[in-house]
């Protein structure tokens, strides 16, 4: 990983996990384009979304992004929360992708820096390829599995009925779309997996850390 070309397929990804707009539908076709030329396993789950895109009005977009990482949401796509919750490693973690930001000359606009689409948006800045592995290998895939773990049935069905206990009322889901997101998530993932091999790098665990900023980390079971 590391090509222009490569990171700008991450810079597609990091604008489809973003607030649904009417011209989106490019860049999830530029996607779909992309991998359906370099990563046949992503194939399956890109298409999906994408049908989704296509058939889907933008206001049930909206809702059903809504529903899958804001109000009441299904998860979320702050990677830090999603491993460590309100845990001091948390903010620890957010000190060095606040300086990795800075430094790279990043913007993350209104969000923090450990959500996803500024994640994928400093990839290509980064020059640290020690940061670069310890970031995707350590944090943003363990944090994508879990995430990706959350639209398991089971976990939505106890979810929403919390939801309904606090706030009365839950946002009802789309029968075929509501949790398409997964399949995003997944193609994402996979694409990561290939780029960015385990075993090619010879990673036996996750205690192998290298950098500064991996030391200090311990990324939860």
């Amino acid at each position: 990983m590391g090509t222009p070309i490569t990171q700008n397929l991450y810079d597609l990804f990091a604008d489809l996990f973003n607030y649904p707009n009417k011209e989106l539908l490019i860049r999830v076709n530029d996607t779909r384009e992309f991998i359906n030329t370099n990563y046949p396993d992503a194939v399956a789950s890109m298409t999906e979304f994408a049908e989704f895109a296509k058939s889907s009005d933008i206001r049930k977009w909206e809702e059903i992004y809504t529903r899958t990482f804001d109000v009441q949401a299904i998860t979320t796509l702050d990677v830090g929360y999603v491993l460590f919750g309100d845990d001091y490693k948390r903010g620890e973690l957010l000190v060095h992708l606040s300086k990795e930001h800075k430094n790279a000359g990043n913007d993350c606009e209104t969000e923090l820096a450990d959500h996803l689409p500024n994640i994928l948006r400093l990839l290509g800045k980064l020059k640290d390829d020690d940061f670069k592995d310890d970031l995707i290998y350590f944090i943003v895939k363990p944090a994508l599995k879990k995430i990706i773990a959350e639209f398991e049935g089971c976990n939505i069905e106890k979810k929403n009925k919390i939801y309904e206990k606090h706030h009365r009322t839950i946002i009802q889901q789309e029968k075929n779309y509501g949790t398409i997101y997964k399949s995003l998530l997944n193609a994402l993932l996979i694409v990561l997996e290939k780029d960015f091999d385990d075993h090619q790098k010879g990673i036996i665990d996750e205690s192998q850390f290298k950098t500064k900023f991996a030391n200090e980390m311990e990324v939860p079971e």
